[in-house]
């Protein structure tokens, strides 16, 4: 038995890099996309490509109630490549944790009333996407006044 218990205590743990593992997925979904979406351009399906990406006869155009809510929640952080993370509904000691990790420093922390979000929750960053983020730069916060 204790020759056991000194060989399971050699190895060490194995560290896994969750969000690098994330970034890794979301990039090889996007370029698949893009792969089939450039390979249906090329044989005269981009027509059948915008009307299957519009959705055909939903009334409200899903790319727009998407884009517009996530670019006041989006930072994009670093050079090549930048790293886009969405603080929405993030709470705000979670946001603050995760500026350390960028080495970013907390701006100005101002609370909204909106209806609809939790309390305390990230309803707005800024700078906010398309503004690139650095090492060093200040990022200020909006937060669900409730």
């Amino acid at each position: 038995m204790n020759a056991m218990n000194s060989y399971a205590d050699s190895a060490d743990a194995p560290d896994f890099d969750a969000p690098q593992i994330l970034r890794r997925t979301r990039r090889r979904r996007t370029v698949g996309i893009a792969a089939v979406a450039a390979a249906l351009i090329a044989a005269g399906g981009g027509t059948a490509l915008a009307t299957s990406v519009a959705g055909g006869d939903s009334p409200t155009p899903a790319a727009s109630t998407t884009t517009a809510g996530s670019d006041a929640t989006t930072m994009l952080y670093g050079d090549d490549p930048t790293i886009p993370i969405d603080f929405a509904g993030w709470s705000l000691e979670g946001a603050k944790s995760y500026l350390e990790k960028t080495q970013t420093k907390l701006g100005t922390v101002s609370k909204k009333a909106v209806k609809g979000c939790k309390p305390g929750s990230v309803i707005g960053v800024s700078p906010h996407a398309p503004t690139i983020v650095h090492n060093g730069d200040t990022v200020s916060f909006t937060i669900c006044a409730g």
